[in-house]
């Protein structure tokens, strides 16, 4: 008997792939951004949003994880090694130094959107490749909105 390498047909499975690996980037690289500003963050805010950046952090990593995880499950490589990240994710980057306050939330406002924009494509491109991927897509879509919401409160 052959051994199935994915339940998705070969174009199914780099359709869904190709979504897949585009999230994990942005999410690994919301991470990255999300702890860059937590260790540099200045302001009379320090505290609350010192502990926000830190989950946003977390939540991007837990992600990042379920998103790679669904790849290799549909037989897709995932790759979040740190040059690929640099090379295929689509958010700002944060310059090196201080950060203030302000600046943090409008970075991560920016971060998020971006990401949210990035999802909400590939819950489309996954709506007929692989529904498992696209309700997953879906939950992590909502957490990140929720995040854009709470940063943006922070306005």
């Amino acid at each position: 008997m052959a051994v199935i390498e994915s339940i998705l047909a070969s174009a199914d499975r780099k359709v869904t792939g190709e979504a897949l690996q585009q999230v994990l980037a942005d999410l690994i690289n919301l991470g990255m951004l999300a702890k860059q500003a937590h260790w540099n963050l200045t302001g009379p805010r320090f505290r609350s949003l010192h502990v926000q950046l830190d989950e946003l952090a977390d939540l991007a990593r837990q992600h990042a994880d379920q998103v790679a995880e669904r790849a290799v499950t549909v037989g897709f490589n995932p790759d979040g090694r740190a040059a690929t990240v640099a090379d295929q994710s689509t958010l700002p980057g944060l310059e090196h130094g201080d950060v203030e306050e302000g600046a943090a939330v409008e970075i991560v406002i920016d971060a998020l959107f971006v990401l949210i924009r990035t999802l909400r494509q590939a819950v489309t491109d996954t709506a007929t490749s692989d529904p498992i991927s696209q309700d997953l897509l879906i939950g992590v879509t909502a957490a990140v909105e929720q995040q854009h919401w709470l940063f943006r409160a922070q306005r």
